[in-house]
Parts: structure tokens; C-alpha cells; sequence
């Protein structure tokens, strides 16, 4: 008896362990009966059951999902090749269309590998690459507001460097962000038949080719060293005004300094012309005879020679009586 209620203990237990399954947070369930689902999909969180032995549970994620691409070489509407690395986040919506479509996960990025692929592509080449590059037509609006600035600036003389305004700037129409949701409206119809509701898509990275990128760098470096010549040039130029500004102001102070030397000069000569009139008025002889021995001191030397006849005016003071 006690053997046979063992039994019934151990089978009890089987048929309950057959019978319950524990659905956590993150997951969805669908019943399979002999591999074929039955029921609606099961997403509230807990113990829940079915029939023991001719039932399996086949468990779903329900949390948002991420995929990311393969870098794409696609060619824009103005002609350019780039690479286009896309993400997306995704989440399974409908468990029973997504287990009898795509089975797994796996065969859902397959999926989603081939229709983002094709959307992304699609969409890439029907615009301009400034569409998938910027956002906005805010660098636009700041350039147009330093033409202004630097208009005002020329108008006033003032030097200026079209560094900001050195190539056109193309207005974009949509923007990287408006691309993205173009990108998700096409290929979320798509996945909606397996079950997928495509939540966003961002496109991570564009670059240039190889053979494209050395040509953007050389041209960029190119129209740096042009605004560096136009900078130098700038300076060169406000030395020169500089360095005339100063010529001018230094021969301005020379002329004043040497027009006042030449008045207190003339001055100074005045006075002693006065002075010499007085001394000769007073006693010419006096007068005479020291110009006299100034001459004698500015032409007489050890290394002169004169001829002179023995009554010669000009050595009248040098005579013995």
C-alpha cells in the first residue's frame, strides 16, 4: 500500500511538473500542441499552465532587441559613394506570427538584415548626402549671420577672413533624422508580417570610400592653407599700416623737434647778436680783438703754413711794438 501511494506521489508530482511552467517579465509564451500552436500568445508574468506530455511552451522575448548592420556602399542622388552603418532597436509584437514565419530570433535578423538593407539603400539614394549628413539648416543660419557681421565689418574697414563662408552650403530639405524615420516607415511594413515592430533606426556612421576620402582630405586641406595665405596676407598688410603709421607719427615728432631746435636756435643766435652789437657799441676795439683771437685759433696750427707779407692786417695783434 505504502509502495503504490509512493507511486501516485511521484506521478502527481510529474503530471504538476508537466502542467506548470513560470513565465518571468522579459518573455512571452505560446502553447504548442504536437508542434502546433494553440491559443493566443501568454504575456502576463507568472505560473501558468497546460497540458502535461502533448503540450510544449515556446518561449518569446518581448524586451526591445537590438541589430546592427554591415557598413553598405551606396551611391547618393549628387553622385557620391559612401559607407552607411546602420542600428536599429526592434521588438516581437505578435509571438505566434513570429514563431510560424521566422521561428527564432536568428531568422528574424536574417530578416531584418535584407529589409533594413533594401530601405536604407532605397532611401540613401534618393537624396543628397547633406540630407544624411546634417540635421538642420542651423549652419546655414549662423553663416548667414557672419556674412552680415563681416559685411558690417568691410563696410567699416575692417579686415576680415572668409573662413566660415569659404564654399556654398547646400540647404537640406529632410535631415539625417527625417531619413531614419523614412528608413523605419518602409521597413516596419515589411516586418509587421512577421510579427516585428521596428521601434527606431539611427544611422550610426556614413563615411566616404578610400579612393573619395584622400580627395576630400586633400581639398580640405587645400582651403586651409588657402585661408593660412589669406590670414598671412591679412597681417602682412596690417603690418605695413602699422609700420607707416609709425614712419608718420616719427617724422612728425622729428619735424617738431627739429622746428623747435631751429627757434630756440634763432633765439639763441638773436641774443648773442644782441649781445655782441652791445659789446661793440660799447667798445669796438675790445670787439675786434677777440674775433681776432678766435680767428687765429681756428686757422693757426702747428701743421698750417701761410704766407703772409709783413704788414698784413690779419696779424696786426701778433706784432711786437
Amino acid at each position: 500500500m505504502k509502495a503504490l501511494l509512493g507511486v501516485i506521489v511521484v506521478v502527481a508530482l510529474i503530471v504538476a511538473k508537466g502542467s506548470m511552467f513560470i513565465l518571468t517579465e522579459g518573455q512571452q509564451a505560446i502553447i504548442t500542441e504536437f508542434g502546433k500552436p494553440v491559443g493566443q500568445p501568454i504575456t502576463t508574468a507568472g505560473i501558468q499552465f497546460k497540458k502535461p506530455f502533448v503540450q510544449d511552451v515556446r518561449l518569446v522575448d518581448k524586451r526591445i532587441l537590438s541589430w546592427d548592420g554591415f557598413p553598405n556602399q551606396i551611391p547618393t542622388k549628387d553622385k557620391k559613394f559612401i559607407k552607411v552603418d546602420t542600428t536599429a532597436r526592434w521588438r516581437i509584437v505578435d509571438a505566434l506570427k513570429f514563431i510560424q514565419t521566422v521561428r527564432n530570433e536568428t531568422g528574424a535578423k536574417a530578416r531584418i538584415d535584407t529589409i533594413l538593407d533594401s530601405a536604407t539603400r532605397n532611401v540613401i539614394s534618393s537624396n543628397n548626402l547633406v540630407e544624411a549628413v546634417r540635421n538642420s539648416n542651423q549652419i546655414l543660419e549662423q553663416v548667414q549671420k557672419r556674412k552680415k557681421e563681416m559685411a558690417e565689418n568691410k563696410k567699416n574697414g575692417e579686415p576680415i577672413v572668409e573662413e566660415e563662408v569659404s564654399g556654398e552650403i547646400e540647404k537640406i530639405n529632410l535631415g539625417r533624422e527625417k531619413l531614419s524615420q523614412l528608413i523605419v516607415e518602409r521597413a516596419d511594413e515589411e516586418l509587421a508580417a512577421f510579427g516585428i515592430k521596428l521601434i527606431d533606426v539611427q544611422l550610426r556612421r556614413i563615411s566616404y570610400e578610400k579612393s573619395v576620402e584622400s580627395k576630400v582630405y586633400e581639398r580640405m586641406i587645400s582651403e586651409r592653407q588657402r585661408i593660412a595665405s589669406k590670414i598671412r596676407s591679412i597681417g602682412q598688410g596690417e603690418k605695413a599700416r602699422i609700420e607707416g603709421r609709425l614712419q608718420r607719427d616719427l617724422k612728425k615728432i622729428e619735424s617738431e623737434a627739429y622746428r623747435t631746435a631751429q627757434q630756440v636756435r634763432g633765439e639763441a643766435e638773436a641774443k648773442a647778436t644782441a649781445i655782441y652789437a652791445k659789446a661793440l657799441s660799447q667798445d669796438p676795439r675790445f670787439y675786434e680783438f677777440t674775433r681776432a683771437l678766435e680767428a687765429y685759433k681756428k686757422s693757426l696750427s702747428s701743421k698750417t703754413k701761410f704766407l703772409f707779407s709783413s704788414d698784413s692786417e690779419f696779424l696786426k695783434y701778433l706784432k711786437t711794438n
